[in-house]
């Protein structure tokens, strides 16, 4: 990345890029017009319109080219029954079937006084072959909205991992060169967001550690929502001016949803008072605030400093999403881990919209598999996507580890696997070594009472 013009003592105003469109940043059109075509209105106005349109417009191109059989009920092939089968096909049966009713009114209209010649077969055909297209066009847009929203849950997770990793990176590629410029780890860090996260000194924790990572000067968080920036900070540091909800700068981080900074010149020449904007949003990708840095040095201003105050953020707005959804739980349960209950109600939201179900494996450790540390040592045999919660009971443990998008066929591998770890390693089965596991399924949508019963497994009442 090539480095911004420098900040002169005069405030030289700077000049940023247009944004160009990126991947992520809308919606993606189809290319041909037959994916256009595809695409389906959801507005009740235009389905009616359309079930009723197409339909005439077959008949009237059936007067304009067999005026003797506008609707081919003679013909070799029924054209008319096109129109209802690409309404059957976008719209499902109902449509189909409004469109079929459209023809026999307009077959009605067309042969008046001969009604007694009513084509029933041609008719009886015609809807069969609509009912079956429908039936088949409702099952698989049933089945791609599933897959949607499960794709759309595992794109959460792996950022998630990406996010974790890369701090994890940082923790120890640097910590000993910046151990003098920067007297805490990045563990420590995330620690300190970790446990502010949600409280009224939140904001502050967070602009505290970016400015101590990042060297940020005069930097300010705002509240914001997609319909603009409340101009009252929740936190700021340094001599920040009034904010310029306008300036170019963050109006692309607005529009974006994307971080941006200077470097990045608007194509319309347009001035920016400010070096970095980034907006903070959840996992939903809903805009919770916006970061605005006025000072910074020069040579910060680069791609690792950036990605870190990206990734910061996303640290943050995380832990926010993570301790409201998980606050239910939590409160019931307050020896959870908040972020296995969190899981746990993401994966119930899952189900409900998809019908895709998880599931937990509990294993119960009796007193002479805890002697000899088997559940901290199945721990690091856990998957990468997999949850774990250690449940202390009384004289008992249970290792639960919530499987995302599981099945009962995935929990019977995963235990199947550690027994045969147990063979290797302990010359004995599971529950010689004194380890019994419980599969859980989380198919009701209802996670509170499979972790309560994780909670009745350590206390030895289930």
């Amino acid at each position: 990345m090539s480095p911004p013009p420098p900040q002169t003592a005069t405030g030289t105003r700077r000049t940023v890029a247009q944004p160009t469109p990126t991947a992520g940043g809308g919606k993606h059109l189809p290319a041909t017009l037959l994916g256009k075509l595809a695409i389906a209105d959801t507005r009740p106005a235009v389905m009616l319109g359309e079930t009723v349109l197409l339909p005439v417009i077959a008949i009237a191109l059936g007067l304009l080219v067999n005026p003797q059989d506008a609707l081919w009920a003679n013909a070799a092939f029924p054209w008319a029954w096109l129109a209802p089968v690409i309404l059957a096909l976008r719209y499902g049966p109902l449509s189909g079937l409004g469109g079929a009713f459209v023809l026999l009114a307009g077959w009605l209209a067309v042969n008046l006084g001969h009604w007694h010649q009513f084509p029933q077969v041609y008719f009886l055909g015609g809807l069969i072959l609509v009912m079956l297209v429908g039936e088949f066009s409702s099952l698989w847009r049933a089945r791609t909205r599933r897959a949607e929203i499960t794709q759309g849950y595992l794109d959460q997770r792996l950022e998630h991992l990406v996010r974790q990793h890369y701090l994890l990176r940082l923790s120890h590629d640097r910590l000993e060169q910046e151990l003098i410029g920067r007297p805490m780890s990045m563990r420590d860090a995330l620690a300190s967001l970790q446990s502010t996260s949600g409280s009224a000194q939140g904001p502050a924790t967070l602009l505290r550690l970016l400015a101590q990572y990042c060297q940020l000067e005069s930097v300010a968080l705002y509240p914001a929502t997609d319909e603009g920036i409340d101009e009252t900070p929740l936190a700021q540091t340094g001599r920040m001016p009034a904010l310029r909800a306008s300036d170019p700068l963050v109006m692309q981080a607005l529009e974006t949803r994307k971080l941006c900074h200077i470097s990045q010149a608007l194509a319309n020449q347009q001035n920016s008072q400010y070096l970095v904007a980034a907006p903070l949003l959840d996992l939903g990708g809903d805009i919770y605030g916006m970061l605005v840095v006025d000072e910074m040095p020069f040579f910060s201003l680069q791609d690792e400093n950036l990605q870190t105050i990206n990734l910061l953020l996303g640290y943050y707005t995380d832990g926010l999403a993570t301790q409201a959804l998980a606050a239910p739980i939590i409160e019931a349960l307050p020896q959870c881990p908040p972020g296995f209950a969190f899981e746990a109600q993401r994966l119930a939201h899952v189900y409900r919209s998809t019908q895709v179900g998880s599931v937990i494996v509990a294993l119960e450790f009796l007193p002479r598999s805890i002697e000899r540390s088997l559940p901290e040592q199945i721990l690091r045999l856990k998957r990468e996507l997999d949850e774990t919660w250690l449940c202390e009971g009384g004289e008992r443990q249970v290792l639960a580890l919530l499987m995302p998008l599981g099945s009962r066929a995935t929990a019977e591998g995963y235990i199947a696997r550690i027994e045969q770890w147990s063979q290797q390693s302990t010359g004995q089965s599971l529950a010689e070594a004194g380890v019994f596991p419980h599969v859980i399924v989380l198919d009701d949508g209802k996670p509170l009472d499979a972790l309560q019963r994780i909670v009745r497994i350590a206390e030895h009442h289930a």
